[in-house]
């Protein structure tokens, strides 16, 4: 029997638990924003505005406020988003204060989870703050023999010359010979040490640049925390792993730079081989049942072998799930499809049958990770998933997925094993999940997916286009529809990957 002291700490312990798991899934209140807002000087501003470049690429902000705003409203800014921001501008009395969180709990949150800010970002940030005055002076002076007189920015912060080098391509996480070497010339070695262990970091195969073009969007957190890449409304980079087998194919590739200027790394180029007839399976469930005919003309057109089957309970998904992950034909195949149609909640999906807990999430695509699925390592597999859920609240939610559990481990697959390699088992994922208002289902019983009809569009007229790009405008679709539409019809679209090249469905 349990003592009174330790039943009190099993409920301290639950309360710190639930307000954990709320910060980290509810977006902010107003009134969190204008507290964090105002407490902050103009330096830390500055040092928020330069993080969330990446991840507010498409943002022109006013001001940190107006960014945090725009960012909170889109669903990318939860509780632990704004205080992994606090940590990084070392506003420990901030955490403490406002969000009720102490720095060892966001430190341990940041060892389980994809961080939302990049490396390259955070290293630069530290260095801003590191470097006096006199050395900022130096620095700017010394860049006049790459960048001009007239573009070195005059009395401004080290961190206004980083923007200004990235417009020119001079800097970027994997291009930092020449900061190191100007760190050199000021006598800065502890930086310039700092720059090299970056760099030697950032050489490991599961080293990860969250880009300008990613977001913090559902968890889908992988064993490497390193390994995770985003995806936001823009343009993407993709991550290049160390990788041992040859299905890379390397051609020009028409991507979009951003406004800034940024170039996008050399190695965007490195293009899944998509080759394969057909390009693989493509496994349809459709547990509502006005969807399928339009999604099996899709893929197939596509050149995917699809099998669809409708109306399943959980039990039929997971069995079915299970004997496609099983499918020798895998490693004959570039790539592999899935398209989950139902009911659910933020975190499974329930089937025909309306309770909880249904199927999670999490284990479906475990089914497929290159642990469990060998013949599909270091092959792109898709998701695409249409839920619809009972409560508005769960729409609201910035991290879908909790999925940091085992693999799924009972999944025997009898395809040849792949050679050796360095490819993480949870990398080429791309998972792009669409929730919506189960009272759509209720006014109409014929009602198709607004997010399913635009994504099958896309896919259909730009099939020789890179995927992200395709998902970049799928969403825009979906904003412009949520603005014009009231709450409860909107479409609430979460999309993440861990691909490292270019996707491009045309076998052609």
């Amino acid at each position: 029997m349990k003592s009174a002291a330790s039943w009190s700490f099993v409920d301290r312990s639950g309360v710190l638990l639930l307000h954990f798991l709320g910060m980290t899934l509810h977006r902010m209140s107003a009134e969190v924003i204008y507290k964090v807002e105002e407490a902050l000087d103009e330096d830390e501003k500055e040092m928020i505005l330069f993080l969330c470049r990446d991840i507010a690429a498409d943002i022109v902000p006013l001001n940190v406020r107006q960014l945090l705003d725009i960012l909170n409203e889109r669903g990318k800014l939860s509780g632990m988003g704004l205080a992994e921001l606090l940590y990084r501008v070392r506003r420990f009395d901030l955490l403490k204060r406002i969000l009720k969180m102490d720095r060892r709990t966001v430190e341990a949150h940041l060892l389980r989870h994809p961080q939302l800010f990049s490396g390259y970002r955070v290293l630069m940030t530290e260095i801003g703050e590191d470097l006096e005055k006199s050395d900022v002076s130096s620095l700017l002076f010394l860049m006049r023999d790459y960048i001009g007189q007239s573009r070195v920015p005059r009395d401004k912060s080290f961190l206004d010359l980083v923007i200004e080098l990235e417009k020119l391509n001079l800097i970027a996480p994997d291009q930092l010979d020449l900061l190191e070497k100007c760190l050199k010339n000021i006598h800065r070695i502890d930086l310039k040490r700092k720059v090299q262990k970056y760099k030697q970091s950032a050489q490991g195969a599961e080293t990860s640049y969250i880009s300008a073009l990613q977001a913090s969007l559902p968890n889908l957190s992988l064993k490497d925390p390193s390994c995770n890449l985003r995806l936001q409304n823009g343009e993407s980079n993709e991550q290049r792993l160390s990788v041992g087998q040859p299905d890379t194919q390397t051609e020009s590739v028409k991507i979009s730079v951003q406004e800034s200027g940024t170039s996008l790394p050399q190695y965007i180029k490195e293009r899944y081989r998509m080759q394969s007839k057909p390009l693989g399976i493509c496994l349809i469930i459709d547990c509502i049942g006005n969807d399928t005919e339009f999604l099996r003309d899709t893929f197939t057109s596509l050149g995917y072998k699809v099998q669809s089957f409708l109306y399943l309970n959980v039990d039929s998904m997971i069995q079915i799930a299970r004997r496609v992950a099983c499918m020798p034909q895998h490693q004959d195949y570039d790539s592999f499809v899935c398209v989950l149609v139902s009911r659910g909640g933020s975190h499974s999906i329930f089937g025909v049958h309306q309770r909880q807990p249904g199927c999670p999430l999490d284990q479906i695509w475990r089914m497929f990770t290159g642990d469990v699925c060998p013949s599909l390592l270091g092959k792109p597999k898709l998701f695409f998933i249409q839920n619809y859920v009972e409560s508005e609240g769960q729409l609201d939610s910035s991290s879908l997925l909790e999925v940091d559990g085992p693999a799924v481990n009972n999944v025997e697959s009898k395809a040849r094993q792949p050679e050796p390699c360095t490819i993480h088992q949870e990398a080429d994922f791309l998972w792009s999940m669409c929730m919506a208002n189960v009272s759509l289902l209720e006014r109409s019983s014929s009602s198709r997916s607004l997010y399913l009809r635009y994504l099958s569009q896309k896919l259909g007229q730009g099939r020789r286009r890179p995927l992200l790009e395709l998902l970049v405008e799928l969403n825009d679709i979906v904003y412009d529809w949520n603005s014009r539409v009231s709450a409860e019809e909107r479409y609430h679209v979460w999309q993440q990957h861990t691909l490292r090249k270019t996707l491009i469905l045309s076998c052609t």
